[in-house]
């Protein structure tokens, strides 16, 4: 601090005695002097100055300096070291953390930084000034630019990235500078382009081919790859902002043949145990499991997953990683992530999947890779994540792979007492018994993923089932797994059975009547879905239970004669309700952790505990919810379809008034989209006028701290200061006000939205059971016309468009 006073002495002269300035009197005169002095020493002292005082009095210089600090980046361009001045007090200006010295300020906003970023983009041509800078070879003002532009996109990222977007040659110019020979400008440049990039797919294409790739690689391959420092992650969390959910940028990856330059990463030296992981090396090999990830999401298009595979699998990614999962002292963080990382890289593709099939394990004796990781699934001592990880690459393995899911199935049937033998099926048997919650869990969804949309592993599984032996107790697999939802009071282990029983049956009749033969089975479930609720997880539990029964109705095949169809139905009136019914099986589509799975097909769950729901069953339930209320719906018909004519005239009239409620909902939907329009425009002018206030209010703080102000003006300026921060606060009510209007208004759209969709939903159902009513009837009056019946006219069907 007395280095401080006695350099403001030199620039500003010894004061008179006894009159010592106050900090914003001292801030005032050196901006005059940096903004008015004729000798370009005088101006570069002031910005010194200026910049030794910015940390600890950043209102002050900042309220008072910030257009003089604007002017001379633009007028003293030609003195390097005035600019870098200038350029270091506006980053400690807009600094968007706060310095220790500031930390006796309590009086000074958090968001400070915030608030003068948006000051100085008020003019995008100071965005241009920094641009224009970057092309300044000296070390300082090139550095101190991009670590300016640093802090302003950290302040407000969106803004900047619309600024630049309008700037000719303004991402061209920051690309250059990865080309610098300085380590510590190419370091902060890939910093820089990590913010610049986030979430802004224009810019994300503009830096891909401004060939990011290839000098990205470049640093990596330099630094040494996954033993390389922090430079490495920074290279590699830079293409996954340029590739994530960027189908161009996957596109322009794969053909540039950059998968092939990620094989180094993946390379494991043989005294990897001996050497061990350090945390960079984790945190270098994570960021490139994730750039694997993202080539193969199941969220990009089908297509470009398909090339990335078959890429990956020719090049030897895929084999590389196989290796790490074999190997020893690898972390279990990486482990984990590479374990997803192989379920993504071989899921939907049959050549894959064969790979992964045919690894063996290094184990004594061995055994193939894909029952190890059964094992470790199935065991209760292994760490949850690794668990999930397991689960989520055995569903990759058997997505839409009907050999493997096939062997699953037929490998239930024992084969050999001896432990080398061990089957998937075997194993995963055990785990549906096992005492062990998520063991049970976990193998129920594993084998529903060999049943779905697989109507002939469902009919090899009946027979499976029905054979096989548990133990010692002479009974099918299919009466425990009934007896197991019968007796078990563990939610988990219930919600696994209804899921695996529920994929079974639908779509074949013949497991319908199986499970219908089962002991107690339907008054078991007719027992769970009546059930009283208490909690969430009672409602999905009744949802789920209600699912199955609806299931065994629909594709009933009255081979069980005790449980027909029409028997089922009326038992379900009679002890559950139509209406209750239906809003138990409602209530599945409602549940939290049903949303939350039907999002990724990976499960992605914080605690044991939110482990209820697959990504599979849940598609399986929303293809199958509508047509399952609607077959029940439909009232109890006589023999064959004897009144087929008034059952049309009943569709007709409920999609009368479907059309009018779709009229209804539609104006309903654009009232509120007036509204929410309306809102949004008095919240924008309520947001600006508060913008300006807080400008104006920031800038008389500035004049009254310190005790500036002259003894005749405090009360006036005080009271100015009052009023400033009583209009504040009253335009922060309006806008709390307004937000929450509009939020109001946003979610009554969505509302009417989801119900319109629904609503849609259910017509166009109804329009496919109307035309298969149509069909029949047209058939019988075929039939009856050949058997020489008359046929009435009045029986003729009104045609679709008449319907609304």
């Amino acid at each position: 601090m007395d280095f401080l006073k006695s350099g403001l002495k030199t620039v500003l002269g010894a004061p008179e005695p006894g009159q010592q300035p106050s900090v914003a009197e001292t801030v005032e005169r050196l901006v005059e002097r940096a903004s008015n002095s004729t000798l370009l020493e005088d101006r570069r002292d002031a910005c010194r100055a200026l910049k030794a005082m910015s940390r600890k009095y950043r209102l002050e210089v900042g309220a008072q300096g910030m257009d003089t600090l604007r002017q001379i980046l633009e007028l003293d361009r030609a003195d390097n070291e005035t600019v870098n001045y200038a350029l270091d007090t506006l980053n400690n200006i807009v600094s968007p953390s706060q310095f220790e010295e500031e930390e006796d300020k309590p009086h000074i906003p958090m968001n400070i930084g915030d608030q003068f970023t948006e000051m100085f983009i008020k003019d995008p041509h100071n965005i241009q000034l920094l641009l224009d800078l970057l092309d300044e070879y000296d070390f300082r003002v090139r550095l101190s630019t991009v670590q300016l532009l640093i802090s302003l996109l950290t302040n407000r990222t969106k803004d900047i990235q619309e600024i630049i977007l309008d700037k000719p040659m303004g991402v061209s110019k920051m690309m250059d500078l990865l080309s610098d020979s300085r380590e510590v400008i190419r370091n902060e440049t890939l910093l820089l382009l990590i913010k610049l990039t986030k979430g802004n797919a224009n810019i994300q294409k503009i830096v891909a081919f401004e060939n990011a790739f290839d000098r990205l690689f470049e640093i990596v391959s330099s630094e040494g790859y996954s033993d390389g420092g922090i430079i490495v992650e920074d290279c590699l969390l830079l293409m996954l902002n340029l590739l994530k959910n960027n189908s161009s940028n996957i596109n322009f990856f794969k053909e540039g043949s950059y998968i092939q330059k990620m094989l180094p990463m993946f390379t494991i030296p043989d005294n990897a145990e001996e050497a061990g992981w350090s945390p960079q090396k984790v945190s270098n090999v994570h960021c490139m499991l994730q750039l694997v990830r993202t080539l193969v999401s199941p969220s990009n298009s089908a297509q470009i997953v398909s090339n990335c595979q078959k890429i990956m699998n020719n090049v030897g990614v895929l084999n590389a990683l196989c290796n790490i999962l074999m190997a020893s002292g690898v972390p279990a963080d990486i482990l984990t992530e590479t374990i997803n990382t192989v379920g993504e890289v071989v899921r939907g593709d049959a050549t894959n999947q064969q790979f992964i099939g045919t690894v063996i394990a290094p184990s004594y004796p061995p055994r193939p890779a894909i029952i190890v990781l059964l094992m470790s699934m199935v065991n209760e001592k292994q760490p949850f994540s690794l668990r999930c990880a397991v689960l989520y690459c055995f569903q990759c393995y058997l997505y839409r792979n009907e050999v493997s899911q096939a062997n699953l199935v037929q490998t239930l049937l024992p084969s050999s007492t001896d432990v080398s033998s061990l089957t998937s099926g075997q194993i995963l048997c055990g785990g549906l018994f096992s005492p062990d919650l998520l063991s049970n869990w976990f193998s129920a969804v594993a084998l529903m993923h060999a049943l779905i949309d697989n109507p002939a592993q469902k009919e090899q599984l009946l027979r499976v089932l029905l054979a096989t032996n548990i133990g010692s107790t002479p009974v099918s697999l299919l009466h425990q797994c009934t007896l197991l939802l019968q007796q078990t009071t563990k939610l988990q282990s219930k919600v696994a059975l209804l899921m695996l029983l529920s994929a079974w049956t639908a779509h074949c009749g013949p497991a319908v009547g199986a499970f219908l033969r089962a002991p107690g089975a339907v008054a078991g479930l007719v027992g769970l879905t009546g059930a009283g609720e208490t909690d969430d997880n009672d409602c999905l539990l009744q949802g789920l239970s209600a699912f199955l029964l609806a299931i065994c109705i629909h594709f009933n095949d009255d081979s069980v004669q005790n449980y027909s169809k029409d028997s089922l139905r009326q038992l379900l009136v009679k002890r559950i309700g139509m209406e209750t019914f239906t809003a138990k099986l409602s209530e599945v589509s409602r549940h939290e952790l049903y949303n939350k799975a039907a999002k990724h097909p990976q499960l992605r769950v914080n605690s044991p505990a939110e482990v209820l729901i697959d990504y599979e069953f849940c598609k399986l339930f929303k293809s199958l919810e509508a047509v399952l209320v609607q077959s029940l719906a439909v009232r109890q018909q006589n023999g064959a379809d004897e009144r087929p004519a008034d059952d049309l005239q009943q569709y007709k009239r409920v999609i009368r008034l479907q059309d009018a409620r779709l009229s209804e909902l539609l104006q309903q939907l654009e009232g509120l989209a007036a509204q929410a329009a309306a809102l949004q425009s008095a919240l924008n002018d309520s947001l600006s006028a508060n913008s300006l206030l807080k400008d104006e209010n920031t800038l008389l703080k500035a004049q009254v701290s310190a005790s500036s102000i002259p003894t005749s003006q405090p009360n006036v300026q005080s009271e100015k200061t009052a009023e400033y921060e009583a209009r504040i606060q009253q335009l922060a009510d309006e806008i709390t006000r307004l937000s929450s209007e509009l939020n109001m208004a946003k979610e009554s759209q969505r509302k009417a939205n989801d119900d319109l969709e629904k609503l849609r939903k259910d017509q166009d159902d109804l329009l496919e059971l109307l035309a298969d009513q149509d069909v029949k009837i047209n058939e019988y009056k075929i039939k009856l016309m050949r058997l020489g019946e008359k046929v009435e006219e009045d029986n003729v069907i009104e045609p679709e468009e008449n319907l609304t």
